[in-house]
C-alpha cells in the first residue's frame, strides 16, 4: 500500500508540474526573444534599474556618458516609463531586440525600451504601455536622419516623431523619398573637414573674384562713357587727311598732300587715379562685406552636436577594466554578449593561475570612439598603467574573434608568439573559435623561452584629442587662399565675358539703326530739323567713321563713285578737322558740323548708289539723296524754281533745316541754314554735291 500510496503522489505532482510549465509557457510575454547572454541582460537590467537611461564607457568620443541628462529630458517627452540604452554597435550583435527582451524579462518593468548605438537608433520596443506609432518612427527616423546624425540627434527626432501624432504619414513619405535617392546618402548633417575646405575655397573666390569682378567692369564701363564724352566733345574721332594739295593760306592751308590715310585716333587717356582710388576702396569694402557675410553664413567651429566628453568619460572605462584584471586575470566585458561559456571560461582561469608568467586577457571591443581612439596599444599601456605591474596582456574582440599582444612582461620573449605556427589563427568566428583560440594561445604562453631581460613594447603615440578631433579649421584657412587666387582668374573671365557680350550687343544695336542712303534705297538716316549742337557733333563722328569704313570695305567701285566719296570725306575733314589731329575741332560751329554730316552721308550714298548722290534735299540736306525735283515758289514772290527733294519731302514738304549760328556759342536762335554764313547755304539753292566740295575747298584756299 505504501508504495503505491507514493506512486499516486508522483503522478498527481507530476501532473500539477506539467499544468503549471503549460501555464508559464502561455504567459511568457510574446514576441522575438533570441537566447543571449545572461550576464549581458543582468548587467544592463541593473544598469537601467538605477537610471533609466545607460551610456556606454566605450564611446566616450561619439557619445560621452555626462550626456545621460540630455537623453533623459527627451525621454520624458514621451509620457510614459522610457528605458534608453546607448552601446557601442558590437554589444547588440545580429539583434536588438532580442536583447531589449531581454533587458526587459530581468528588469521586470513595464515600458518603452530603446536601443541606440553609435550608427544610430537599432530598435525601439513597448512592453506593457500603449504608445502609437513606435514601429513607423523607428523606420522614419533609419531613413530620414543623416548619415552623420549623432545618437542624441537621433534619439530627439525620434521622440519628436512619435510625439507628433503624424508617425504613420512621416515614415511612408521618408520610405519614399529613400527610394527615390537609391543609395545616395544625401546631405549630411553636420559640416565635416572636408565641407569646411569646400567651404574656405568657395568664400576664397567670393572675397576677391566678386568685388574684383564688380571693380574691372564699372572700370570698364565708366573708362567706355569717357570715350563716349570726348568723342562728342570731339576727341577720339576717325579723321582722314585731305588728298588735296594747300594752296592757300591760313590754318586749313597746312594739309599735306598726298594718298588718303587714316591719321592715329587720340582717346581721352588712362583712367585717372583720382577716381581709381575711391573705386578700389569700395572693391575692398564689398570684399569685407563678403567676408563677414561668409563667417555669419559658415559659422560651425566644431562637427558634431556639440556633446564633449569630460576628463570622468575618458577614464571610464580604463578604471573599470583595471578594477576588473585586479580581480580576475580573465576579464569579460558585461556590455558585450560572450561568446565563451562557463566551462571555457573555467578552464582559462585556470590556465592563467597555472602559468609561471604573469597573463591577463580582457576580452572587450576597441570601437575607434573609444577613449584610445580604436588603438589596442595605447589601450594596454594605460591599462597596465593602472594594474602598476607587468603582465603579458591578452586583448580579445568578443564580436570578430580578433585577439591581439602587448607584451609588459619581462620574462616572456614574444618573438616566439609573433612566429607562432600557422594552425594558430587570431581570427574567426568568435562564436566558435575564440575560446579555442585563447586556450592554444596560453599552450604557447607555456611553451615559449623566457627572457632574462624582457623588452618593452614601443611606446604608443597619444590618442587624438577629442575636442580638437571635433574642431573645424578656420573658415579663413586651408584653401581659402587657393580659393583667392581662382577668384582672380575668374574675375578675369567674368570681365573678358562681359566685355565681349557687351561688343555683341553694340554691334546688334549698330546693325538695326537706320543706314545712311545708300545702295538699294536704304532708309533715310535721323535727321532733325533743329539739330543741338551735341548731336551734331557725335552724328559727325559717327558718319564719318561709317564712310572710313566703307571706303576701306569697298570693292572696285566706279571711279566717279569713289571720286565722289574721297572728296566729300576730304571737304568734311576741311570743316570739323582745321588742327589736322585727328579730332573734331573744340570750336567746329553748327553750320560746319552740318555740312560735314551732309558730305559724310553723301559719300556713302556714292559708293552705294552713284547716280543718287549728285544732289541732296534742298529743305533738309540731312535728309540725304534728292531723287525728285519740286517746283518751289519764293516767299518773295519771285519765279518760281525747280528744286531736288528727297522721296518724304516731294510727298509733303517737311520743315526747313535751322541751325544756330557759329557765332552764338551754340546758345542763340535757330535760322535756316541757308541764311547763315558758309559752303552749306548754297544747298539751299539746289546745287549739287560737286559744287558743294569745291566751295569748300575754296572757302579754305584748298586746290
Amino acid at each position: 500500500m505504501g508504495a503505491v500510496r507514493r506512486t499516486g503522489w508522483v503522478l498527481v505532482t507530476g501532473g500539477l508540474a506539467v499544468l503549471f510549465c503549460a501555464g508559464a509557457v502561455q504567459a511568457a510575454p510574446a514576441g522575438p526573444h533570441t537566447p543571449g547572454d545572461p550576464t549581458q541582460y543582468a548587467y544592463l537590467a541593473a544598469q537601467l534599474r538605477e537610471s533609466p537611461v545607460h551610456v556606454s564607457d566605450q564611446i566616450p568620443r561619439e557619445v560621452p556618458r555626462s550626456t545621460a541628462p540630455a537623453f533623459a529630458r527627451e525621454a520624458r517627452r514621451l509620457g510614459v516609463p522610457t528605458y534608453v540604452m546607448v552601446l557601442p554597435q558590437s554589444s547588440y550583435g545580429a539583434d536588438a531586440d532580442g536583447l531589449l527582451a531581454g533587458v526587459h524579462d530581468r528588469l521586470g518593468r513595464r515600458g518603452l525600451y530603446v536601443a541606440l548605438s553609435d550608427s544610430g537608433l537599432d530598435a525601439a520596443q513597448t512592453y506593457g504601455v500603449d504608445l502609437p506609432g513606435t514601429a513607423d518612427a523607428v523606420s522614419e527616423s533609419v531613413y530620414a536622419m543623416p548619415y552623420d546624425a549623432t545618437p542624441r540627434e537621433v534619439f530627439r527626432h525620434f521622440v519628436e516623431v512619435v510625439t507628433s501624432g503624424q508617425a504613420h504619414q512621416r515614415a511612408e513619405e521618408a520610405r519614399a523619398a529613400h527610394e527615390d535617392e537609391g543609395l545616395d546618402d544625401g546631405p549630411g548633417l553636420h559640416t565635416d573637414t572636408t565641407e569646411r575646405e569646400n567651404q574656405s575655397f568657395v568664400t576664397g573666390i567670393a572675397v576677391l573674384g566678386i568685388p574684383l569682378s564688380v571693380l574691372l567692369v564699372t572700370v570698364h564701363a565708366l573708362q567706355r562713357r569717357r570715350v563716349r564724352r570726348a568723342a562728342a566733345a570731339g576727341g577720339g574721332v576717325r579723321v582722314p587727311t585731305a588728298r588735296g594739295g594747300a594752296q592757300g593760306g591760313g590754318k586749313k592751308a597746312g594739309k599735306a598732300a598726298g594718298s588718303a590715310r587714316q591719321r592715329p585716333v587720340a582717346g581721352p587717356g588712362p583712367f585717372p587715379r583720382a577716381r581709381l582710388l575711391p573705386l578700389m576702396a569700395g572693391a575692398a569694402v564689398l570684399g569685407g562685406l563678403i567676408a563677414f557675410t561668409a563667417s555669419q553664413v559658415f559659422d560651425d567651429t566644431t562637427s558634431g552636436d556639440g556633446s564633449r566628453p569630460t576628463a570622468a568619460d575618458m577614464r571610464a572605462r580604463i578604471d573599470r577594466v583595471s578594477a576588473g584584471l585586479r580581480r580576475d586575470p580573465l576579464y569579460l566585458d558585461p556590455e558585450s554578449r560572450s561568446t565563451l561559456d562557463g566551462a571555457e571560461r573555467d578552464r582559462l582561469r585556470k590556465r592563467l593561475r597555472e602559468l609561471d608568467v604573469p597573463v591577463v586577457i580582457a576580452a572587450l571591443p576597441t570601437p575607434p570612439d573609444d577613449e584610445s581612439g580604436g588603438s589596442t596599444e595605447l589601450l594596454a599601456k594605460q591599462v597596465h598603467d593602472r594594474l602598476r605591474r607587468d603582465a603579458l596582456m591578452v586583448f580579445a574582440d568578443p564580436s570578430t574573434g580578433g585577439i591581439e599582444l602587448v607584451n609588459y612582461s619581462p620574462r616572456v620573449d614574444d618573438s616566439y608568439l609573433v612566429d607562432r605556427p600557422r594552425d594558430l589563427t587570431y581570427t574567426g568566428p568568435a562564436e566558435e573559435q575564440l575560446g579555442r583560440h585563447l586556450d592554444e594561445l596560453l599552450t604557447y604562453v607555456d611553451k615559449a623561452p623566457r627572457a632574462k631581460t624582457g623588452g618593452r613594447p614601443y611606446e604608443p603615440p597619444p590618442a587624438d584629442d577629442p575636442v580638437e578631433e571635433k574642431a573645424l579649421p578656420g573658415l579663413f584657412t586651408g584653401d581659402f587662399e587657393p580659393g583667392m587666387v581662382i577668384g582672380t582668374f575668374a574675375a578675369g573671365l567674368v570681365f573678358g565675358l562681359v566685355a565681349a557680350a557687351r561688343a555683341v550687343v553694340r554691334r546688334l544695336v549698330r546693325r538695326r539703326r537706320p543706314a545712311a542712303p545708300g545702295a538699294g534705297g536704304a532708309a533715310a538716316p535721323a535727321a532733325p530739323d533743329r539739330p543741338t549742337l551735341a548731336w551734331l557733333r557725335r552724328t559727325a563722328r559717327q558718319d564719318l567713321d561709317a564712310l572710313t569704313a566703307a571706303l576701306e570695305a569697298s570693292v572696285a567701285p566706279p571711279e566717279e563713285a569713289r571720286r565722289r566719296a574721297w572728296e566729300c570725306l576730304d571737304a568734311a575733314a576741311l570743316l570739323i578737322d582745321g588742327d589736322s589731329d585727328g579730332r573734331i575741332d573744340a570750336d567746329a560751329g553748327p553750320v560746319g558740323l552740318a555740312c560735314a554730316v551732309v558730305l559724310a552721308r553723301a559719300g556713302r550714298t556714292a559708293l552705294g548708289e552713284p547716280a543718287a548722290a549728285r544732289q541732296v534735299c534742298h529743305r533738309n540736306p540731312l535728309h540725304g539723296a534728292a531723287r525728285r525735283r519740286a517746283t518751289t515758289r519764293p516767299s518773295d514772290g519771285g519765279a518760281a524754281r525747280s528744286l531736288p527733294v528727297c522721296e518724304a519731302c516731294r510727298v509733303t514738304p517737311g520743315p526747313v533745316l535751322r541751325l544756330r549760328s557759329s557765332g552764338s556759342g551754340g546758345r542763340g536762335g535757330y535760322v535756316p541754314y541757308a541764311t547763315l554764313p558758309g559752303p552749306l547755304a548754297a544747298l539751299g539753292d539746289g546745287v549739287g554735291i560737286d559744287q558743294l566740295t569745291r566751295d569748300v575747298r575754296e572757302y579754305f584756299g584748298v586746290h
